[in-house]
């Protein structure tokens, strides 16, 4: 185990800026970090490069907020963000539900002990295997995504059983981050389309469907939102779907299913949703709309991910090379885009931070790319480092604790990397690095 160190404070400089860090960041001597009171080279150290790192207490304290901030509401931790066996626990733990994608999610969070009744089935495209896994085990609703997920669930059901279902609605409001990341409009694949009519169609087929139970509507607007604006557009859109429901069916829907994908900063000045404003607003907006329509107010339930696993994590990479060329300098580490493929799929943006010892050369402009055989391989593109980078210098990237393990892959046959928590000065093993044996057992044929 790690001890606890003590935090220094050197003078703080423009570029010294924390604010994107966990909340128990503290600087140490020679340029060290301590996140949860474990310095960021004995992680290096211990296990490797590249790792993440996972402040416990920082998700802890996320999730918090969330109740806090929402506490007549059901909030369900998005596991698609990230999801280990650990992470689940702390998730139960505080009191929140889980929000799943596959029958692989759901099996891992309820073999670790999670309550199925507290899980929510997504998908676009639930397989048999998805659908059955969740009739199986219990889970608490299963979203319906398309019409024809309709009587392949109703087929499922054992006779005399219910299973409670909501429906995903698309809005037709755009929000979201980036394109590729906008899921409240009629133009990508997600859920039935109030413009359409297909979403009012799926609700009277389900109603017909005596082992379905609709309990609400959902809808899912994006991801990286920092406005409430679309939040609110959407509830006044949901609740008059709500109202229809009730006008031809007699049916007064008792849930109400916001999504997440509430915005965060990945660099130090960009903006983030507001949580505690989004619950007041999202709440007010509610009762007046359901006031105006003559609706009992629903039970909302939100369903964070990225913002409450991405600010907790961090990054950890060693310098393999640094090579300027064409008037730029690329700084080459020992992962890339086989761990973390949001800045190729959607150009986000990082500021990693040299880790472990203080330069005396001014900052000057570099390129950070991974070690993968593509061009894309860029992981932060023209941020400022020492210019006396080098080979074997370690870097942090702060907010890697959504997207990154989870959207991981097997280029290169590089290997994931490990996940470890720290927590009160002590730092664990929560996922191991993925082996050259792991590649060897799973390749069964020659």
């Amino acid at each position: 185990m790690t001890t606890l160190h003590a935090p220094v404070t050197p003078d703080a400089t423009a570029d010294d800026d924390l604010s994107v860090w966990p909340a128990s960041t503290a600087r140490l001597a020679h340029g060290d970090l301590a996140v949860g009171g474990v310095p960021l080279t004995e992680v290096a150290e211990r296990f490797g490069t590249p790792a993440y790192l996972l402040d416990e207490a920082d998700v802890r304290t996320r999730c918090r907020t969330y109740l806090d901030a929402f506490p007549d509401a059901e909030v369900h931790y998005a596991a698609k963000a990230f999801l280990c066996r650990a992470m689940a626990h702390w998730v139960a733990d505080e009191g929140l539900g889980l929000d799943v994608c596959s029958a692989g999610e759901l099996e891992l969070a309820v073999t670790t002990g999670f309550p199925a009744e507290r899980i929510v089935l997504h998908g676009n495209a639930k397989s048999p295997h998805d659908l059955a896994a969740a009739l199986r085990l219990g889970v608490g609703r299963i979203v319906i995504d398309s019409a024809s997920e309709i009587a392949r669930l109703a087929a499922a059901i054992p006779p005399g059983s219910r299973q409670k279902v909501m429906v995903r609605v698309v809005p037709g409001i755009a929000a979201g981050g980036h394109a590729k990341i906008r899921t409240g409009t009629d133009d990508q694949k997600f859920g039935l389309s109030i413009t359409d009519g297909s979403a009012q169609h799926a609700i009277a087929r389900i109603i017909g469907q005596p082992g379905l139970e609709l309990t609400g509507l959902h809808c899912h607007l994006g991801s990286q939102i920092t406005t409430d604006k679309p939040f609110l557009a959407a509830v006044r859109r949901l609740v008059g779907l709500m109202a229809r429901v009730k006008d031809q069916h007699g049916i007064t829907l008792p849930e109400l299913d916001l999504g997440g994908g509430h915005g965060i900063a990945y660099r130090p000045g960009e903006p983030a949703l507001d949580i505690t404003a989004l619950a007041r607003k999202v709440r007010a907006e509610l009762i007046e709309s359901c006031a105006a329509a003559g609706l009992t107010v629903p039970r909302l339930l939100i369903e964070p991910g990225r913002a409450i696993a991405g600010p907790a994590g961090v990054a950890l990479y060693r310098v393999l090379a640094v090579k300027r060329t064409g008037g730029r300098t690329f700084v080459a580490v020992d992962g890339g885009m086989s761990d973390n493929p949001r800045p190729a799929l959607y150009g986000v943006r990082y500021a990693p931070r040299l880790i472990g010892r203080h330069s005396p050369v001014a900052p000057a402009p570099v390129t950070v790319v991974g070690r993968h055989c593509e061009a894309g391989d860029v992981l932060a593109s023209d941020v400022e480092l020492p210019g006396d980078i080098r080979p074997g210098d370690l870097l942090g990237v702060p907010v890697a604790g959504a997207y990154h393990l989870s959207m991981a892959s097997g280029y290169n046959l590089v290997g994931r990397p490990p996940v470890v928590a720290v927590a009160d000065g002590h730092a664990r093993l929560l996922v191991r690095r993925e082996s050259l044996e792991d590649f060897r057992s799973r390749d069964v044929g020659l």
